[in-house]
């Protein structure tokens, strides 16, 4: 459970997103910490993740006691015939600026989560918007909203068949291989997404997702 709760803030973005781990909804306090959830919320190598995990103590410059309150906690899934190791990462979200103008009140604080970290086993790490704000952030936004959609059997098995025959294709030239009828093929469409949300079909989700973009059919 998180330590503490995020307060109302008129200065920043604050708010809630769904959490499918905890099946739960998860705060946030900057829109670039809400980016950072909806990334760890879409990857299925992260096991699971918590706000504001744990308060750390630690002394200043004067010896008093300060308390710190890293942002996430994320547990990754251990790999394929345990080839890694699992990580859990202490996180802390911050904007570039934010760190250059306040680095010597920061430093402190990350030294000491850095040692709370190491203590548990884990790893500190800084988040900024050269993390977040990248391309496959764009996809993750796009494609969240069609993975709860129903898929029609017939056109999955439809979709996926002609993939397993092209090996490799783009939207626009697989639409009109399943279908000439427009209005069918705005139907299978959302379909498509959701498969490749779902990591049925492969692309590239590190390059903006268009009707040119390459797909193909993920391995079993």
């Amino acid at each position: 459970m998180p330590v503490r709760r995020v307060p109302k803030n008129y200065r920043s973005l604050t708010g809630l997103v769904s959490n499918s781990r905890t099946q739960a909804m998860t705060a946030f306090e900057s829109s670039l910490e809400r980016d950072f959830l909806l990334l760890l919320d879409f990857d299925p190598e992260v096991e699971y993740y918590e706000e504001q995990p744990v308060k750390i103590t630690y002394p200043d410059a004067r010896g008093r006691h300060r308390t710190y309150t890293p942002d996430v906690l994320v547990r990754y899934r251990i790999g394929p015939l345990q080839v890694r190791p699992a990580q859990t990462l202490l996180c802390e979200v911050k904007y570039r600026d934010d760190l250059r103008q306040h680095w010597m009140d920061y430093r402190p604080k990350f030294r000491a989560a850095q040692r709370y970290a190491r203590q548990q086993g884990w790893r500190f790490r800084l988040v900024t918007e050269r993390h977040v704000r990248t391309p496959y952030l764009e996809n993750v936004k796009f494609l969240r909203s069609y993975q709860a959609i129903s898929i029609n059997a017939s056109y999955r098995t439809r979709i996926l068949n002609a993939l397993l025959e092209l090996e490799e294709t783009d939207p626009a030239s697989l639409l009109p291989a399943l279908s000439q009828d427009r209005w069918q093929q705005a139907q299978i469409l959302p379909m498509l997404w959701q498969l490749i949300a779902s990591r049925q079909i492969g692309t590239d989700l590190r390059q903006p997702l268009t009707m040119q973009s390459r797909i193909w059919l993920k391995e079993s």
